[in-house]
């Protein structure tokens, strides 16, 4: 059977960057867009040239993508002519490929924002896009608030519709801007659209997520006949964001009906990419990744319940909707005090490491695991300092260095432009092989900000640790979360830290103790010394020394 195809819109240069917090410079939306280019997204809106330098700047140096780079901006003003608007001639002198320009359908902020008739938004419309495909560029018209302009004038909404439509514009954009309609009427309302006359594969959807249906809307306008799909990376945007395209892409290639009926550009390699890419842009926006996130969570794929655990060993189809390493995922099996020997068996079967059942360690390790959480360890959370403990009991961690002495020391002081500032100095002294090796440095940053004697530790003891250097130069922390879990004189703190490399793995590792410098370290040894285990570091002759 043949798919009808699907086309994918990415906004988050636009829609994204209008997200509270969130500011991309020009080498920020260049590396976004190689992403979302090797995803295989069909169109990627680059934002609005003209309207600030960044836009401006990434059109003059845009990269080159396999998908078609559009430029976004608005309708001309009334009361000019198309060719002397100078706000659509800065969209068209991107001299993208395609250029969206977005259009009032609903009366009321015709005749309210706009202060114009009706008939001359009409006008407007038409003279536009006429416009922009005489320049033979392809051209999208985003309907803004169609959804609401049709609940209250269906007639004048669709007549704007057939305007672009008839002026030549390749997508006609449904756009609940508000994002206030729910998915059935979203569907009955681009039902509606496609009986008017507006061929369905001419139609696009851009759902926000203001009811936290976004992606169910989007589904609901495809199956009322849309042919494009609008949407953001993480489901970035204003307000409470867009449709989330990390959610909608695995969906439509991997759910009935729409794996069956419809064909995108994303291949199933590329797909394998989606949880990488996503991360990629919590990088880059230096926020902590949703754990709870559809797909691509770190949590999406975890499973704590002994029930589930025992069950997934033997067929993960019975708790897993989808195999996680289709979207480049993975499966979790946390350990905590409520764990059961089928928890652990199936935990140190996804670290490669085969225990009978029975074995007389395996009780050892739960014990362990329960007598250290009455500490305040939590391993639900820190799975890769489970991982350690438990081959610590099976005797197969290598003992690859020793921490000597560390030391760290925070200065408050004023510097040269006589601002206090606080600054702080770690040393730290390992033991390799039977030679001491030494490190010191400082927790300033490259713009010259303190980030804290944790910091200072972190670069010191990755600082020089000898042979296993390489395997440990692309590892980054990316959270730290503190927690005090005892009150009074017997507070402790429970520090656990996200770790991350180059190739994109994260694992998560914890530290107890009742000064948070000291919790802090040993979370960073873990952290370490996981890394040097996965990446197959081999311990140097002599051990320890």
């Amino acid at each position: 059977m043949t798919r009808t195809r699907l086309h994918l819109y990415d906004t988050t240069l636009r829609d994204g960057q209008q997200t509270q917090g969130v500011q991309f410079s020009v080498a920020e939306k260049c590396q976004i867009a190689a992403a979302l280019d090797a995803l295989g997204v069909d169109y990627i809106e680059g934002g609005w040239p003209g309207a600030n330098p960044t836009d401006s700047d990434f059109f003059a140096a845009r990269p080159r993508t396999r998908a078609t780079l559009t430029a976004f901006g608005m309708t001309k003003r009334a009361g000019r002519s198309a060719d002397n608007d100078e706000v659509l001639a800065a969209v068209l002198n991107a001299n993208t490929p395609a250029v969206c320009l977005v259009g009032k359908t609903h009366d009321f902020h015709v005749t309210t924002a706009l202060g114009i008739t009706l008939e001359e938004n009409l006008a407007n419309i038409t003279a536009s896009v006429a416009h922009a495909v005489a320049k033979g560029r392809e051209t999208l018209f985003d309907a803004e608030h169609f959804f609401d302009g049709f609940r209250s004038n269906p007639d004048y909404a669709l007549q704007c519709l057939h305007a672009a439509h008839e002026a030549g514009a390749r997508w006609i954009v449904l756009c609940d801007t508000n994002g206030g309609t729910l998915p059935a009427e979203v569907g009955r309302i681009t039902a509606a659209a496609v009986a008017a006359g507006i061929p369905g594969d001419r139609l696009g959807i851009h759902c926000h997520d203001d009811t936290g249906n976004a992606v169910a809307a989007s589904l609901a306008a495809v199956d009322a006949g849309a042919r494009q799909i609008q949407g953001t990376l993480n489901g970035l945007g204003e307000r409470c964001g867009n449709a989330n395209l990390t959610s909608l892409i695995p969906t439509l290639l991997l759910k009935e009906p729409y794996a069956d009926r419809f064909q995108t550009g994303v291949t199933p390699e590329a797909l394998a990419g989606l949880t990488r890419a996503s991360r990629l842009l919590d990088d880059i926006l230096n926020r902590v990744p949703l754990r709870s996130a559809p797909y691509v969570g770190a949590s999406a794929f975890a499973h704590k319940a002994g029930l589930h655990a025992s069950a997934i060993l033997k067929d993960p189809a019975t708790y897993e909707h989808i195999d996680p390493a289709r979207v480049g995922n993975e499966r979790l099996i946390p350990m905590s005090n409520q764990a059961g020997q089928s928890n652990l068996r199936a935990r140190l079967a996804a670290a490669g490491i085969a225990v009978e059942p029975g074995d007389a360690r395996l009780s050892r390790i739960l014990e362990t695991v329960k007598t250290r959480e009455d500490q305040g360890y939590a391993y639900d959370g820190a799975q890769a300092s489970f991982e350690l403990l438990a081959r610590a009991e099976l005797g197969l961690l290598p003992d690859f260095f020793e921490v000597k002495r560390y030391r760290v020391t925070v200065e408050r002081r004023k510097n040269k432009y006589n601002e206090m500032i606080t600054l702080s100095e770690a040393v730290v002294v390992v033991k390799i092989g039977g030679e001491k090796m030494l490190s010191v440095s400082e927790s300033m940053d490259e713009t010259g900000s303190d980030r804290g004697p944790v910091n200072a530790l972190s670069k010191a003891l990755a600082k020089d640790l000898g042979p296993y250097q390489c395997c440990i130069d692309d590892m980054k922390l990316v959270d730290f979360k503190v927690r005090i879990t005892q009150g009074g004189t017997e507070a402790v703190t429970r520090v656990i830290i996200d770790s991350e490399d180059g190739a994109g793995h994260r694992w998560s590792t914890v530290g107890v103790s009742p000064n948070i410098v000291d919790a802090s370290f040993e979370a960073l040894l873990d952290a370490i010394t996981w890394k040097l285990v996965h990446d197959g570091a081999a311990p140097v002759a002599g051990g320890r020394g």
